[in-house]
């Protein structure tokens, strides 16, 4: 069976991750890049050994030999480029959020259908090695019935610069960050419906840089009554922390992605290296290595390849990217208000910080 050609659309902190990723894959072949900032293809395409690279990310959809394309890219550019991906019989890993509001992904998911190819929504948290044997402890019994779930993700800002303007990302760090959470909470609990959505938001540190919220709280009740609370923040000083925690009925289980398969480290002057650009590594910091192994990046390229090889269904899709979009809409409806908000939840707002902020 031949091998999966792979384009990838975009060119900074999450394509490398992906393209690093996809290189670990053996039926995966990475063939095209885009990026309409000039010269950024051409060296990416370099550093990787990618031999196509284009400014027009259509250019690379044009190329009959493409199977799929993976997009990070920000997120007021998500339901253009999957529309475009469709049209030319792409398949599509989409980096999250999904898009920018509901009748986007409505339509993605829908010329994704019709077009007949995979819609595949990037949550690497379902492929993340140890999330994925804390799942298997709660699956076996070990643990008993859950009650809650806990998963926090901090640092002192996001990867991607565009998360500032509100008007590309939709919305701070609930969206960002956010999104990780509900996205975990469904898949670790068999994808119950959400019933209800409370948040508390703030913008604490980062007034200078966004008018979107830069710290939030969200407790998600479920329908079969397990309890789920996701802290994120962009407020955090000393790197990434990255954390979760099952409570259940038989047991408690916590998970930590950083303390414990990192290097504990001291530095005056700071270092750059992957994930550690989301915050200071000045002073004592948690240096992760094989940060893409850690966080499942290869085991989850690896499986949208074989989806596509295969024929066989995405383990996460597009309709689950719309389900959590539609979460983090009622999320902030909820720090509006102050009052938890039931799912389902429609809105016609164009991005979800609308709902938060609407006089803005």
């Amino acid at each position: 069976m031949s091998k999966i050609k792979v384009g990838i659309i975009g060119s900074q902190f999450v394509s490398h991750i992906h393209t690093i990723s996809l290189k670990q894959c053996a039926e995966a072949e990475l063939f095209a890049v885009a990026s309409p900032t000039p010269g950024n293809a051409e060296k990416f395409a370099a550093k990787h050994g990618i031999p196509h690279h284009f400014l027009d990310h259509k250019k690379l959809l044009a190329m009959p030999e493409v199977d799929m394309v993976v997009v990070g890219v920000p997120n007021d550019v998500h339901c253009p480029i999957t529309l475009d991906a469709a049209a030319a019989g792409k398949h599509v890993v989409m980096e999250k959020p999904l898009c920018l509001n509901l009748a986007e992904a409505d339509r993605m998911i829908d010329a994704c259908r019709k077009a007949r190819v995979k819609l595949m929504y990037a949550e690497e948290l379902c492929f993340t090695p140890k999330y994925v044997r804390l799942k298997q402890l709660l699956d076996s019994g070990a643990l008993g019935e859950a009650t809650l779930l806990k998963q926090s993700e901090k640092h002192d800002g996001p990867h991607a610069p565009h998360f500032w303007d509100v008007n590309r990302s939709g919305g701070g760090v609930t969206m960002d960050m956010g999104c990780h959470a509900i996205e975990f909470f469904r898949w670790m609990l068999d994808r119950p419906p959400i019933k209800s959505v409370y948040a508390q938001m703030g913008t604490h540190v980062h007034k200078s840089k966004t008018e979107s919220d830069d710290n939030s709280l969200i407790i998600l009740e479920f329908a079969n009554g397990v309890v789920a609370l996701a802290e994120e923040s962009w407020t955090k000083m000393g790197g990434m922390d990255d954390r979760a925690e099952v409570h259940g009925s038989k047991g408690v289980a916590y998970a930590d992605l950083h303390h414990g398969n990192a290097i504990e480290t001291y530095s005056v002057e700071g270092y750059d290296y992957a994930v550690e650009k989301a915050g200071s590594t000045k002073g004592w910091s948690f240096t992760v290595y094989e940060e893409e192994w850690n966080y499942g990046f290869p085991q989850e390229m690896a499986h949208f390849v074989d989806c596509v090889q295969n024929e066989k269904q995405p383990q996460v899709t597009g309709e689950d990217g719309r389900y959590v979009l539609e979460a983090i809409f009622a999320a902030y409806e909820s720090a509006r208000t102050g009052r938890k908000v039931q799912l389902p939840f429609k809105s016609d707002a164009k991005k979800p910080h609308d709902l938060w902020k609407p006089s803005r």
